[in-house]
């Protein structure tokens, strides 16, 4: 702890994010990048726009992006807000949405680690609903009536680590039962297989749905996220942003975003070729004796019954093979493992069949 810290610091415990070492011949299943390259389009977005204008701030409404992620979604730009990666969204919907005094925020004990790292910095009372025995979210856990409304409630559809989605019908339940109360769906990976809450924003104004592009659209590096709500949200969540940063997006990152969401046929064949590599990753593991979860995401998430998982991921670090090893006392024997290419998933079940005989 230093002098010159403020008081709340040292009692943060940061989100640890997936390594990014420089090795050799390294294959990184530990991140859930996509193993193909962004749009073609997106990086002559991105050559087009470097020059002289860079001199100048980028938009600091994002317009364009703006319009095309409403276009995408048949919403209007009014309900669409952006931010530099949904991380820092989902830090203004925290900041912005779930501070209630008297009220409890409630989102799943197993789900993306950076959601309890928010509630400790923004002092956000939490309530964790345990996942059921499958590791599904159970609706009827945030369905039933008493006591206050909650603060908000959060969860990742599909979820991750575990990459189970939720049917729309659970989701609108919810919604329906807590109209008060935001109810905020983190879709980081719902492109891969699952059902899009988006659908459901003309019906329910508490709904807030959240969207990155650094999966599916293969844009990880430039670090573009947004939200998709009511224009009531979308406003809170504006006087966030330019209470913090009025100019969350550089110009070369709203360019590229904006032709990546425009390149739909780039965007299916790759996402569709993840989905199938998914398919024959599963099959491939279940063949080895790992117990897999269905995965609607671009990663599955997988135990073995005679081998621990700790031990396993160091036994892949030792061939340039990085997977994501979670302590979390409920999933600690399950590694998540991101898909990719059929090549990279052939060459990650060579080696845990040697690991493994």
């Amino acid at each position: 702890m230093s002098r010159f810290w403020s008081d709340h610091v040292s009692s943060l415990s940061p989100y640890v994010a997936g390594e990014q070492p420089r090795v050799p011949d390294l294959l990184k299943l530990n991140t859930n990048e996509n193993p193909y390259g962004p749009s073609p389009k997106a990086l002559q977005a991105i050559t087009q726009a470097v020059g002289n204008r860079l001199r100048l701030y980028p938009d600091n409404e994002s317009k364009a992006l703006r319009e095309a992620v409403a276009a995408l979604h048949g919403i209007d730009a009014a309900q669409v807000f952006v931010g530099n990666g949904s991380d820092e969204v989902l830090a203004h919907v925290f900041n912005g949405l779930f501070r209630r005094a008297g009220r409890t925020l409630l989102m799943p004990d197993v789900t993306y680690s950076f959601y309890r790292t928010y509630c400790v910095l923004y002092d956000i009372d939490v309530q964790l609903v345990p996942l059921t025995d499958d590791f599904s979210i159970c609706a009827s856990d945030y369905t039933l009536a008493g006591g206050n409304a909650p603060a908000g409630i959060i969860f990742a559809n599909p979820n991750a680590p575990t990459g189970i989605a939720m049917p729309l019908s659970d989701i609108e339940a919810i919604a329906r039962a807590n109209p008060d109360t935001p109810v905020v769906v983190d879709e980081a990976y719902v492109d891969f297989g699952a059902e899009s809450a988006s659908t459901l924003l003309g019906q329910y104004d508490n709904i807030l749905v959240i969207h990155t592009m650094s999966k599916s659209r293969s844009l990880a590096g430039l670090r573009v996220g947004f939200a998709m709500g009511s224009p009531e949200i979308i406003n809170g969540l504006n006087r966030i942003k330019d209470s913090f940063n009025s100019y969350p997006l550089d110009s070369l990152a709203q360019v590229a975003a904006v032709a990546a969401i425009q390149d739909t046929a780039y965007f299916d064949s790759t996402r569709h070729a993840i989905m199938q590599a998914r398919q024959v990753l599963i099959k491939r593991l279940a063949g080895l004796g790992f117990d897999v979860l269905p995965s609607a995401a671009n990663f599955v998430f997988a135990r073995h019954p005679h081998h621990d998982a700790f031990g396993l991921s160091q036994a892949l670090r030792e061939r340039n093979i990085l997977v994501r090893h979670f302590e979390n006392q409920r999933i600690d024997q399950f590694l998540r493992i991101t898909v990719g290419t059929p090549e990279e998933c052939e060459r990650l079940c060579i080696n845990l069949a040697e690991i493994c005989q």
